[in-house]
């Protein structure tokens, strides 16, 4: 089974994200991928270029997917709601 090296990115701050990617960097993986959605991506697109400008100068940006996910109403009878995502893939 192959592991996916995906830092998912939420609330915490900006620099604990940068954290896991240098880790998993360290560790060997030779492509990560930094997920978000909704009003995270801002920090999304902080995490990978404090990554690419201050820590790991020789990663760069592979590919970059943007979409909209469908979530489910919060409440019965209600409308589906959609969310932007991201997702950056950085390759050493």
């Amino acid at each position: 089974m192959s592991q996916r090296n995906d830092v998912l990115i939420g609330r915490k701050p900006v620099m604990n994200y940068v954290l896991a990617c240098i880790t998993l960097f360290h560790g060997g993986a030779t492509e990560i991928s930094v997920k978000a959605r909704g009003r995270a991506i801002s920090h999304a697109v902080d995490v990978v270029e404090v990554c690419r400008r201050r820590f790991l100068p020789d990663v760069k940006v592979k590919n970059i997917d943007i979409g909209t996910e469908q979530l489910a109403p919060f409440e019965e009878g209600g409308s589906p709601t959609n969310v932007s995502t991201i997702e950056i893939t950085l390759a050493k």
